[in-house]
């Protein structure tokens, strides 16, 4: 199996350079790739999942990934007669996991009834918008089979609709289970002078499941020029409940041994982003809140998490700038359990190819440093929790490493 996986990732590999160093029979590659090597760190702590307290908006990602990985978008377009047909592939290869599919489908677009829509059948990986410095998008389809269409019409705004599964080219649902999920998404809703809105809606069915079905709702504005040219403002109103995410996926259904024992959950946010280009400085910067109350009639409390953060760049010259990343988060609760916090800072020096906060790739050598309160240590303690990071008591941890983030 470890010779096939390797022969698989060689081909893929392989047909990336190809189609990089020339335009092969018009084929697309895009991708995403990060990693690098953790050199220093607290040596009876594992740094594996990255330190997080577990809430969406919590993991500030510089000098923090605790994963790496390559993901490889293969298309190409054919036109017959005016109509455009695609064909889209992704393989993608994380950690220490097998090559899987990300995503695998089929576009058609240029039809004569509606030729802006798209309409695409199969597994598509469908991501609106995501605040980039704790690696979490807000807005997302996810990555199911299903069919559906984007960019169509409506008057001056854009619909867009997916009827999704719980199965994936990787994953089927168990026996004995099953769901659905119907998204319905309108964009490009003028609301003010560089002002736009965007509406998700969720509705997802079960069967054979803790809990039943679910919806969620969510309205974003995106504002440019917010106070002063050169800054955008992100807002985010969102709520779900049962097994919908609150940003449009399908919540989880299974537990680690893969049993029906997971309920869904009722969740709320409003998340606030902000992202600037101003000479030498950019940056982007977050403040979330979110709820969260299981729907299992044993769990009495609500989760009350904050996140406040952001990265700040400064480019000394071309291809030379500073990264600083700071963020604070807490996870309360609405009974007695005592409150969680962790604070993170990393200092990056980084090379790029260019001086713009979003110039791609970057090699960062960094150093990180976090601590947390004795209660996030108790939570977190020994691979229970989201971050492990409590092991043998300790409160703080530093790292140092080298990374690398590219997308093409």
């Amino acid at each position: 199996m470890k010779m096939k996986l390797t022969c698989v990732a060689a081909a893929l590999c392989c047909l990336s350079t190809a189609a990089l160093a020339a335009d092969v029979g018009g084929v697309e590659v895009t991708g995403y790739s990060r990693g690098g090597g953790v050199y220093s760190y607290n040596k009876d702590q594992q740094v594996k999942g990255g330190l997080t307290l577990g809430g969406d908006l919590q993991k500030y990602r510089l000098g923090n990934e605790g994963d790496t990985g390559v993901e490889v978008n293969i298309a190409k377009t054919f036109d017959v007669e005016g109509v455009k047909y695609k064909l889209d592939y992704m393989p993608t290869k994380w950690n220490s996991g097998n090559v899987g599919t990300e995503q695998a489908f089929v576009e058609m677009s240029g039809l004569s009834f509606a030729p802006e829509a798209k309409i695409w059948a199969g597994q598509r990986r469908l991501r609106i918008q995501d605040v980039h410095i704790v690696d979490h998008f807000l807005m997302d389809y996810g990555v199911n089979q299903g069919t559906g269409f984007t960019d169509l019409s409506v008057g001056s705004m854009k619909l867009g609709a997916a009827l999704q599964t719980g199965d994936t080219f990787d994953a089927k649902m168990i026996a004995g289970t099953s769901a659905n999920k119907l998204n319905v998404d309108l964009s490009e809703i003028n609301t003010n002078a560089g002002g736009k809105a965007r509406v998700l809606l969720t509705s997802v069915s079960t069967s054979g499941l803790k809990s039943s079905g679910g919806s969620g709702f969510t309205v974003s504005h995106n504002q440019s020029d917010f106070l002063t040219k050169g800054l955008t403002n992100s807002l985010f109103l969102q709520t779900s409940s049962g097994y919908a995410n609150i940003n449009g996926r399908f919540g989880s259904f299974y537990d680690a041994a893969g049993a029906a024992t997971v309920y869904g959950k009722k969740t709320n946010r409003v998340a606030d982003s902000i992202n600037w280009q101003s000479g030498a400085f950019g940056g982007q910067a977050i403040l979330g809140y979110q709820t969260t109350k299981s729907d299992d009639p044993t769990v009495t409390y609500t989760i009350k998490d904050t996140s406040l953060g952001g990265r700040v760049s400064y480019a000394v010259n071309k291809n030379f700038k500073w990264l600083v990343e700071a963020g604070t988060t807490s996870r309360k609760f609405s009974d007695n359990q005592a409150a969680q916090r962790l604070n993170k800072l990393t200092i990056a020096p980084t090379l790029a190819l260019s001086p713009d906060f979003w110039s791609r790739p970057e090699l960062r050598f960094y150093v990180t440093k976090a601590n947390w309160n004795q209660a996030a240590s108790d939570a977190n303690n020994g691979g229970t929790g989201e971050g492990t990071f409590g092991t043998n008591g300790r409160k703080s941890q530093t790292l140092a490493g080298v990374q690398y983030e590219v997308w093409w």
